[in-house]
């Protein structure tokens, strides 16, 4: 069960994030030993500079970034993702679906739900 649970990673509608936490904090908690791959993963999903700042304080789409900059520090194989462009811009679409497209490159597998052209 455990060895399932690490090979599936769930990011829901929701963005499941605490909103007391910083970017990073937020981070930190679902990858703890990979503190030195959160500024990158945080800059992959387009939060350069809002590293530090509280969940709480951060836009709607900046939110389901935070969320999101785990497909950059996951090893796991199977992403199941509902709803992963709501509130995400142009930009932000673009950089999720060449993250998707990678992680199948590699040989992993997604999941997705949405309302979205892709």
């Amino acid at each position: 069960r455990d060895s399932f649970h690490r090979s599936l990673l769930w990011i829901g509608h929701q963005p499941g994030i605490k909103s007391r936490l910083t970017a990073r904090e937020n981070l930190h908690f679902f990858h703890p030993g990979d503190g030195a791959r959160l500024p990158e993963a945080l800059a992959q999903a387009g939060l350069a500079g809002f590293e530090d700042v509280p969940v709480a304080q951060l836009s709607a789409g900046q939110q389901r970034r935070v969320a999101l900059a785990r497909l950059w520090l996951t090893r796991a194989a199977l992403w199941v993702l509902d709803e992963p462009f709501t509130a995400i811009d142009v930009n932000g679409v673009a950089r999720l679906t060449r993250r998707m497209a990678a992680h199948t490159a590699q040989g992993g597998m997604v999941i997705l739900t949405t309302h979205q052209p892709l």
